[in-house]
Protein backbone atom coordinates (compact mmCIF):
# COMPACT_ATOMS: atom_id res chain seq x y z
CA UNK A 1 0.00 0.00 0.00
CA UNK A 2 2.88 2.36 0.71
CA UNK A 3 4.23 1.62 -2.79
CA UNK A 4 1.22 3.11 -4.22
CA UNK A 5 1.41 5.95 -1.94
CA UNK A 6 4.79 6.95 -3.84
CA UNK A 7 4.23 5.81 -6.76
CA UNK A 8 1.18 8.74 -6.75
CA UNK A 9 3.30 11.38 -5.14
CA UNK A 10 5.80 10.65 -8.08
CA UNK A 11 3.11 10.73 -10.57
CA UNK A 12 2.23 14.44 -9.08
CA UNK A 13 5.70 15.61 -9.36
CA UNK A 14 6.26 14.19 -13.00
CA UNK A 15 2.85 15.94 -13.91
CA UNK A 16 3.87 18.98 -12.16
CA UNK A 17 7.35 18.95 -13.91
CA UNK A 18 6.11 18.48 -16.81
CA UNK A 19 3.86 21.31 -17.22
CA UNK A 20 6.39 23.35 -15.74
CA UNK A 21 8.93 22.93 -18.46
CA UNK A 22 5.96 22.76 -21.49
CA UNK A 23 4.75 26.87 -19.89
CA UNK A 24 8.71 27.35 -20.20
CA UNK A 25 9.14 26.00 -23.41
CA UNK A 26 6.13 27.94 -24.73
CA UNK A 27 7.08 31.11 -23.47
CA UNK A 28 10.79 30.73 -24.00
CA UNK A 29 10.59 29.90 -28.00
CA UNK A 30 10.92 32.01 -30.95
CA UNK A 31 9.59 29.68 -33.18
CA UNK A 32 5.70 29.37 -33.74
CA UNK A 33 6.03 25.19 -33.70
CA UNK A 34 7.65 25.28 -30.54
CA UNK A 35 5.76 27.14 -29.05
CA UNK A 36 2.76 25.30 -29.47
CA UNK A 37 4.31 22.56 -28.77
CA UNK A 38 5.04 23.97 -25.17
CA UNK A 39 1.96 24.47 -25.07
CA UNK A 40 0.54 20.84 -25.69
CA UNK A 41 2.85 19.97 -23.50
CA UNK A 42 1.66 21.80 -20.62
CA UNK A 43 -1.68 21.17 -20.97
CA UNK A 44 -1.33 17.56 -21.39
CA UNK A 45 0.24 17.80 -18.04
CA UNK A 46 -2.30 19.85 -16.36
CA UNK A 47 -4.52 17.12 -17.71
CA UNK A 48 -2.70 14.63 -15.71
CA UNK A 49 -2.96 16.45 -12.44
CA UNK A 50 -6.38 17.02 -13.26
CA UNK A 51 -6.72 12.82 -13.35
CA UNK A 52 -4.41 12.41 -10.75
CA UNK A 53 -6.82 14.97 -8.00
CA UNK A 54 -9.87 12.35 -8.79
CA UNK A 55 -11.06 14.13 -11.99
CA UNK A 56 -11.17 12.19 -14.74
CA UNK A 57 -13.83 14.25 -16.82
CA UNK A 58 -12.04 17.45 -16.65
CA UNK A 59 -8.73 15.53 -17.48
CA UNK A 60 -10.44 14.31 -20.66
CA UNK A 61 -12.30 17.33 -21.14
CA UNK A 62 -8.88 19.26 -20.83
CA UNK A 63 -6.98 17.15 -23.43
CA UNK A 64 -10.27 17.15 -25.88
CA UNK A 65 -11.07 21.03 -25.69
CA UNK A 66 -7.57 22.58 -24.89
CA UNK A 67 -5.12 20.39 -26.45
CA UNK A 68 -7.28 19.75 -29.22
CA UNK A 69 -7.59 23.35 -29.66
CA UNK A 70 -3.98 23.74 -30.24
CA UNK A 71 -4.28 22.45 -33.88
CA UNK A 72 -6.36 25.19 -34.81
CA UNK A 73 -3.95 27.05 -33.53
CA UNK A 74 -1.34 25.70 -35.09
CA UNK A 75 -3.35 26.60 -38.34
CA UNK A 76 -4.14 30.22 -37.44
CA UNK A 77 0.22 30.36 -36.30
CA UNK A 78 1.00 29.31 -39.96
CA UNK A 79 -1.69 31.55 -41.78
CA UNK A 80 -0.54 34.71 -39.61
CA UNK A 81 2.83 34.55 -37.86
CA UNK A 82 5.93 36.04 -38.71
CA UNK A 83 8.43 34.32 -40.44
CA UNK A 84 12.03 34.66 -39.38
CA UNK A 85 12.92 37.17 -41.88
CA UNK A 86 10.32 39.36 -39.48
CA UNK A 87 11.54 37.98 -36.48
CA UNK A 88 14.74 39.35 -36.85
CA UNK A 89 13.75 42.73 -37.45
CA UNK A 90 11.08 43.24 -34.02
CA UNK A 91 11.95 43.68 -30.84
CA UNK A 92 10.48 44.56 -27.57
CA UNK A 93 11.39 48.18 -26.96
CA UNK A 94 9.93 51.34 -25.09
CA UNK A 95 6.12 51.26 -24.93
CA UNK A 96 5.73 47.64 -26.20
CA UNK A 97 7.88 46.83 -23.28
CA UNK A 98 6.20 48.87 -20.75
CA UNK A 99 2.70 47.75 -21.77
CA UNK A 100 4.16 44.04 -22.29
CA UNK A 101 5.24 44.08 -18.26
CA UNK A 102 2.26 45.86 -17.22
CA UNK A 103 -0.09 43.21 -18.91
CA UNK A 104 1.92 40.09 -17.51
CA UNK A 105 2.06 41.74 -13.85
CA UNK A 106 -1.83 42.36 -13.45
CA UNK A 107 -2.01 38.93 -14.53
CA UNK A 108 0.07 37.42 -12.27
CA UNK A 109 -1.14 39.62 -8.87
CA UNK A 110 -4.99 38.71 -10.41
CA UNK A 111 -3.95 35.31 -10.34
CA UNK A 112 -2.09 35.13 -6.99
CA UNK A 113 -5.30 37.16 -5.06
CA UNK A 114 -7.20 34.86 -6.56
CA UNK A 115 -5.14 31.71 -4.86
CA UNK A 116 -4.83 32.96 -2.04
CA UNK A 117 -8.73 33.61 -1.53
CA UNK A 118 -9.64 30.28 -2.64
CA UNK A 119 -11.04 28.07 0.06
CA UNK A 120 -10.10 24.11 -1.70
CA UNK A 121 -12.04 21.31 -0.78
CA UNK A 122 -10.40 17.78 0.07
CA UNK A 123 -10.21 15.82 -3.36
CA UNK A 124 -12.51 12.63 -1.67
CA UNK A 125 -15.55 14.79 -1.84
CA UNK A 126 -15.05 16.04 -5.11
CA UNK A 127 -15.20 12.62 -6.69
CA UNK A 128 -18.86 11.78 -7.82
CA UNK A 129 -20.79 9.62 -9.89
CA UNK A 130 -18.41 9.29 -13.50
CA UNK A 131 -21.32 7.37 -14.98
CA UNK A 132 -21.85 7.74 -18.79
CA UNK A 133 -25.77 9.06 -17.95
CA UNK A 134 -24.57 11.70 -15.05
CA UNK A 135 -21.44 13.06 -18.05
CA UNK A 136 -23.84 13.03 -20.22
CA UNK A 137 -26.62 15.08 -18.29
CA UNK A 138 -24.00 17.46 -17.01
CA UNK A 139 -22.79 17.68 -20.30
CA UNK A 140 -26.36 18.50 -21.58
CA UNK A 141 -27.67 21.05 -18.82
CA UNK A 142 -25.00 22.15 -16.60
CA UNK A 143 -21.88 22.82 -18.90
CA UNK A 144 -23.82 23.41 -22.28
CA UNK A 145 -23.13 26.64 -21.74
CA UNK A 146 -19.57 26.69 -21.46
CA UNK A 147 -19.00 24.25 -24.11
CA UNK A 148 -21.05 26.74 -26.73
CA UNK A 149 -19.06 29.78 -25.70
CA UNK A 150 -15.76 27.77 -26.56
CA UNK A 151 -17.71 26.56 -30.02
CA UNK A 152 -18.32 30.17 -30.50
CA UNK A 153 -14.78 31.58 -29.54
CA UNK A 154 -13.36 28.84 -31.49
CA UNK A 155 -15.55 29.58 -34.60
CA UNK A 156 -14.75 33.56 -35.02
CA UNK A 157 -11.10 32.70 -34.94
CA UNK A 158 -11.29 30.59 -37.55
CA UNK A 159 -13.66 33.12 -39.58
CA UNK A 160 -10.57 36.03 -38.66
CA UNK A 161 -7.90 33.56 -39.85
CA UNK A 162 -9.80 33.21 -42.90
CA UNK A 163 -10.96 37.01 -43.26
CA UNK A 164 -7.39 37.63 -42.57
CA UNK A 165 -5.54 34.93 -44.78
CA UNK A 166 -7.73 36.38 -48.19
CA UNK A 167 -5.44 39.48 -47.94
CA UNK A 168 -2.12 37.44 -48.29
CA UNK A 169 1.12 38.72 -46.76
CA UNK A 170 2.89 41.66 -47.22
CA UNK A 171 5.98 41.51 -49.38
CA UNK A 172 8.89 41.97 -46.78
CA UNK A 173 10.79 44.89 -47.42
CA UNK A 174 14.33 44.43 -47.96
Amino acid sequence: MIVFQYIAEALFYAFMILTFLGGFMAVRSRMLMHAVLGLAVALIGVAGLYFHLGSPFLATMQVLIYVGAVCIMIVLGVMLGNTPDQLTTKNFSGRNLLLALSACATGFFTLFITIQQTKFAPAAQMVGDMSIRFVGENLLYKYCLAFELISVILLTAIIGAIILARGGREEVAK
